[in-house]
């Protein structure tokens, strides 16, 4: 069963937040927001997630709390119109644990692991279009390459994307994973862990479009954020804690373009600030045991009173 990261930490930022609508946005099985609960039994929930296997076993393990929660096959970039939907102007918080978990990454069918035989499927929503078997075989050579670089940070990004036009059709996991461990020259395959990872990681974040997903969100989430209200994003990726460090920041200073040695004199107001500078990591008790939590970085904040 998938483990939720960094529990003590997400239940510690929001156990003072105050009264209200609490939203999960990447529920998954319902760990985090479990946890939440136990601590804050006063809030309810909407929780939000793709995958429709892993909203039932949300509904299975969060069953005890009634009306308290309520679970919505959709995804984070939808969290205006949802709340819209259901006449809600505010929440009081806003959890966003951002990566693949356990569960997809463990079932061979659902094509997420290199390690196992499966279709070249990856879709977080077993209903979208867009599969690992689409990239795989239909993009471009340069598309490909193009998005190993820019997901997976793979310095044989073009090696890779070669090799795997030459050598379609690919329909497998495996089948993939030997043709990107073949395009990479043997004395880099020996460090790093398994030399596909890096591919299978973008091809992920393309079919199911990770990062344009979570910049649409941020902006809203901080939007709807009551006053003291509180976010945390949990990030795996680089590419993934740059957005939310940037699109934070962006927050925190109002946009301000002054020089920061002298008083703002553009009228920039803040909306948030930052409950810390740096992100937080995993306790290596943690890491330990929860190896899949070791890339794990959490940046939170909280809503700062409107201005005039």
């Amino acid at each position: 069963m998938h483990t939720p990261v960094m529990v003590s930490q997400v239940v510690n930022t929001f156990a003072n937040i105050p009264t209200g609508v609490f939203i999960d946005a990447t529920c998954g099985s319902g760990g985090h927001t479990q946890a939440v609960l136990q601590q804050r039994p006063d809030l309810k929930v909407l929780g939000f997630d793709r995958d429709q296997a892993a909203l039932c076993r949300a509904a299975e393990a969060l069953s005890s709390y009634g009306e308290k929660v309520q679970l919505c096959h959709t995804t984070s970039d939808k969290l205006a119109s949802e709340l819209d939907s259901r006449g809600i102007s505010e929440i009081v918080g806003f959890l966003m644990d951002l990566g693949v978990s356990s569960e997809q990454l463990d079932t061979a069918e659902r094509g997420f692991s290199f390690h196992q035989l499966g279709p070249l499927d990856m879709r977080m929503d077993e209903t979208g279009e867009l599969t690992a078997c689409n990239v795989v075989n239909c993009y471009s050579e340069e598309q490909l390459a193009g998005t190993l670089k820019q997901y997976g940070q793979e310095r044989f990004a073009r090696r890779i994307a070669a090799a795997i036009v030459k050598n379609r059709p690919l329909r497998s996991t495996t089948e993939l994973a030997l043709v990107v461990v073949s395009a990479i020259p043997a004395r880099y395959r020996r460090t790093g862990g398994h030399p596909a990872r890096k591919s299978f990681q973008a091809i992920r974040i393309e079919v199911n479009q990770e990062l344009k997903l979570l910049s649409r969100t941020i902006p809203q989430a901080i939007d709807v954020l009551a006053e003291q209200g509180r976010g945390v994003f949990i990030s795996y990726h680089s590419g993934e804690d740059t957005i939310v460090k940037q699109q934070l920041r962006l927050a925190e200073t109002g946009g301000c373009q002054c020089p920061p040695q002298l008083p703002c004199q553009c009228g920039a107001a803040p909306s948030i600030k930052l409950l810390h500078r740096s992100p937080k990591t995993p306790v290596v008790t943690e890491v330990a045991s929860n190896p899949r939590s070791r890339s794990a970085k959490l940046r939170s904040f909280e809503k700062l009173p409107k201005t005039c």
